[in-house]
């Protein structure tokens, strides 16, 4: 029952698959690249080969074999219904096949590796055009998620890394203004008489020298 429906819903199962993929280890580029490839293979009739195809595709266009996984899960019982009906009505209008019977419902392999040729085949048409398609849908917008996600937690670790020692500079200031100081005071420094002034002796009334009056 836990794999038809999550123990822990399907809303906290995506945030969960979603913290997961964004703290993988790994540039934008590869995470991003990883998932799609995953979520793009599950557009694919071929069940049971999807990481199989998926990791092959990922090895080769260098993204993340842990995303690629996480990717897969877009195809589960709950969407393959969709996708299966999806990518069998689009393969029978390129092959300008009948698309009057329905298209597979059951989960087992058997029911489209039995048919080949009115099941599989327009299957596999259908289904390689649309995952090119999923592909971008599903990487444009991770990477720049993911990148915005990896630049905000590079600017969290630094804000504290720098927060002690913002700290401890404060602290060592402060230290330093509180501290008593050990220098004796020193006695103020007289400065010489200018030779071209003469200082009047007190009750002289303030007397200018000569050599000030001559420069008058």
């Amino acid at each position: 029952m836990g794999f038809l429906w999550p123990r822990m819903g399907w809303r906290r199962t995506g945030i969960y698959y979603a913290k997961r993929l964004k703290r993988l280890p790994g540039t934008p580029y590869s995470i991003a690249c990883g998932f799609a490839c995953g979520a793009a293979v599950s557009f694919t009739p071929f069940i049971g080969l999807h990481f199989v195809f998926a990791a092959i595709i990922t090895l080769i266009l260098r993204g993340n074999l842990l995303a690629a996984a996480i990717g897969t899960a877009v195809g589960n019982p709950w969407t393959f219904p969709f996708i299966w009906s999806a990518i069998y009505y689009f393969g029978t209008r390129l092959l300008g096949f009948d698309a009057g019977g329905q298209a597979p419902k059951s989960l087992e392999m058997s029911t489209i590796f039995n048919e080949p040729g009115t099941v599989l085949l327009p299957m596999t048409v259908g289904g390689l055009p649309v995952s090119v398609v999923v592909w971008f849908l599903f990487f444009i917008p991770l990477r720049r998620v993911i990148a915005n996600y990896q630049y905000h937690r590079r600017q969290r670790r630094l804000r504290r890394r720098m927060n002690p020692m913002t700290r401890s500079v404060s602290a060592m200031a402060a230290e330093v203004s509180m501290a008593p100081s050990n220098q004796p005071d020193r006695p103020p420094v007289e400065l010489p008489p200018d030779p071209h002034i003469d200082i009047p002796e007190p009750g002289e009334g303030g007397a200018v020298s000569r050599a000030a009056n001559d420069k008058g």
